[in-house]
């Protein structure tokens, strides 16, 4: 296909590669973006046709920013899992002093609650206090 042969009208747009094809055609002579170009497809579209236009000082300056906003995602992210598995082993912890402690009471040896539970011998001691 050959976009200087492709001659229909917004109103005679039937189909997506229709739409496809105009856009592509007339993108440059948009001063907004049409009705009949909606769409996820068609925004994805219209933000690189913006981010093509930007000048260099445009380009580098929003750049930064989806830099500055990916870091602070991933920051977030790394603190929210760290969170997360720090709670795991916070639980973890908790049941293995509930194991000593009922280890402790049947009069088990502190070498073998630690074997079980991978408490130290000075964590048993103080459960033990």
């Amino acid at each position: 296909m050959e976009m200087l042969n492709f001659v229909k009208k917004p109103k005679d747009l039937d189909s997506d590669l229709d739409k496809w094809v105009y856009a592509l055609k007339h993108l440059n002579e948009f001063k907004t973006r049409p009705d009949y170009l909606s769409g996820p497809e068609f925004d994805q579209l219209f933000n690189l046709a913006k981010y093509a236009n930007l000048t260099r000082e445009e380009r580098t300056m929003y750049n930064a920013s989806l830099k500055r906003k990916w870091d602070n995602k991933n920051v977030m992210d790394y603190a929210i899992k760290t969170a997360e598995q720090k709670g795991i082993h916070q639980g973890e912890h908790k049941k293995a002093v509930e194991m000593a402690r009922q280890m402790l009471a049947e009069n088990e040896s502190i070498d073998k609650i630690a074997r079980y539970t991978n408490l130290t011998a000075e964590e048993i001691t103080a459960i033990k206090s």
